[in-house]
């Protein structure tokens, strides 16, 4: 089943018009993902265009790869990535504590089934999915929670705490380590959950990776590696001092022109601002400086440099030395980090989320710029897991999945009005219809007798009609007691489909699913999910 995201709230008129009005946005992105004879041409271009030495990236892959032992597929790909005719497909998440959404899962399966059709397509070109870490990032807060579904089918969030003061700037979250803290974490979450004969395996996925002393990067790392290596997925590792050292032509152009990038992405975003929403804060630079665990972006200032927050100044020559030198000290923004992808890899691809679709809107003038090839901007599957129990009580009441993506309050009353006997709604007003004509005859007769009286019948009236909003809410109340075993239904739907008012996969984690399905539930995902319907699927488990 297949839903047209118009018709699920909240998603913005840009990533609307990607989808179904291209031509509305054609401006903003080089290419229409739906334009596959654009493809070969793109695939040519990437071919021919100068990036980042082959060898030096292939090198620290595997450097990466030594701490583990990749699938045959695997090192297949990494090898095709120093090769000509190899075109990567691309996807990136933050490192979300034991693997964040579960739209962070749909995205890497989009590209690894993306390059796998390709290449049945396109038999001249190899083409190979990476996963790229986006370690560089420094929020905490959003790596630390996640939220599951409880023993009592309550939404329960969970937040690691790492007992730093709330403004700490920690600095780049991959290199950030776990306290013991991580242990408590896991114990609170797996006491939460309703134990399964899947509990002992799933469990023991995490033991040895989100533990005490490892880095956000590493159990992130290891946790992809096992769920996703035997499908060919190349993990990749934009924080290795030899990627840094690859990435200093880029960080040094990005400085020493800043003021017409900033220009163009800025002149981009008052553009888009006139029919759409910029995503993406435009900066004067877009650049971070790492020093003593911190994390700090640089802000021009007159003829110098520093960075916010410090009193630290630099000049132009300071910084690029500092580059030069100390490569790893630096990292991409939001708007720069396509630069510095692209610039390291062959990518025809990209497969990105609404927002980061958003958002690459404002990142396209500055490809231009640094003389890179553009890639193709490729919608992730979204998905709605409909498990068998939550169906049935959307028969029982029967109710379409759409009609669950409405605030509570709205579903329940859809709800009561479907079981009861009588409509409170209704009701009332038929009678606070009839009250208010018969007030306002009292009112024209008595006016006749005594002037003075109307203000009196006006208030009498307002006594009436705060009683009846009374009878109102306790009528309501009383009814919601009656039938409090349809309410409790109709919250578990939604708490399942439609949590915090959000959809499934922005808000729960896959935990809930390999708790309860056993990890055979990821398999059974990624044969199920599509990518090349444009639309938010239901697959029903």
């Amino acid at each position: 089943m297949f839903i047209n995201f118009s018709d699920i709230p909240g998603h913005q008129n840009l990533f609307l018009d990607y989808l179904y009005e291209f031509d509305n946005v054609e401006k903003y992105f080089r290419y229409n993902f739906r334009d596959t004879n654009s493809f070969s041409s793109l695939f040519q271009k990437i071919s021919e265009s100068e990036r980042a030495d082959k060898k030096s990236v292939v090198n620290a892959i595997n450097q990466f790869y030594s701490a583990y032992k990749p699938s045959k597929k695997t090192k297949v790909n990494i090898e095709l990535l120093g090769k000509d005719k190899t075109v990567a497909v691309v996807t990136g998440q933050q490192l979300g504590i034991l693997g964040g959404p579960l739209y962070t899962f749909y995205k890497t399966i989009t590209a690894i089934k993306l390059a796998s059709s390709l290449k049945e397509k396109y038999d001249d070109y190899n083409f190979v999915p990476v996963f790229w870490l986006e370690g560089d990032d420094h929020d905490f807060e959003e790596v630390t929670e996640l939220n599951l579904i409880n023993q009592k089918n309550e939404l329960q969030k969970f937040i690691y705490n790492d007992n730093k003061p709330e403004d700490f700037n920690r600095g780049n979250i991959g290199r950030l380590a776990f306290n013991e803290g991580i242990e408590n974490f896991i114990q609170e979450v797996k006491s939460e959950l309703r134990e399964t004969e899947f509990s002992k395996n799933v469990f023991e996925l995490f033991e040895d990776s989100y533990k005490s002393g490892n880095t956000f990067k590493k159990a992130f790392s290891d946790l992809i590696f096992n769920l996703f290596d035997e499908e060919g997925l190349i993990i990749f590792d934009p924080q290795q001092n030899e990627i840094k050292n690859l990435l200093k032509p880029i960080f040094k152009k990005e400085l020493s022109n800043f003021e017409v990038h900033a220009n163009e992405v800025v002149k981009i975003s008052a553009d888009l601002e006139e029919v759409y929403h910029s995503q993406v804060k435009v900066k004067p630079i877009n650049l971070f400086y790492s020093e003593n665990n911190g994390r700090y972006s640089i802000e021009p200032e007159d003829d110098l440099f520093r960075l916010k927050g410090k009193r630290q100044k630099f000049t132009l020559i300071e910084l690029l030395d500092e580059i030069e030198n100390y490569p790893d000290k630096f990292s991409a923004n939001v708007l720069l980090r396509p630069i510095t992808q692209d610039y390291l890899l062959p990518t025809g691809f990209y497969v990105a989320g609404p927002s980061e679709i958003s958002y690459f809107a404002q990142v396209m003038p500055l490809y231009n710029k640094f003389g890179i090839s553009e890639p193709v901007i490729y919608p992730r599957s979204s998905v709605t897991i409909l498990e068998k129990n939550i169906k049935g009580v959307l028969e029982k009441y029967e109710l379409n999945i759409e009609d669950i993506f409405v605030e509570e309050k709205l579903l329940n009353n859809r709800v009561l009005n479907q079981v009861a006997d009588i409509r409170i709604d209704d009701l009332l007003h038929e009678y606070e219809h009839q009250i208010a004509k018969a007030m306002d005859n009292i009112k024209e007769k008595l006016f006749g007798i005594d002037p003075t009286l109307k203000d009196l019948s006006d208030k009498t009236y307002q006594k009436i009609k705060q009683g009846l909003d009374t009878l109102k809410s306790k009528a309501e109340n009383a009814q919601e007691r009656k039938h409090d075993v349809a309410l409790r239904q109709i919250k578990k739907a939604s708490i399942s489909l439609y949590p915090n008012n959000n959809l499934q996969e922005r808000e729960l984690n896959w935990l809930y699913f390999a708790n309860k399905y056993g990890m055979d539930i990821i398999k059974w995902i990624f044969d199920e999910v599509a990518i090349n319907k444009f639309e938010h699927q239901v697959i029903e488990l």
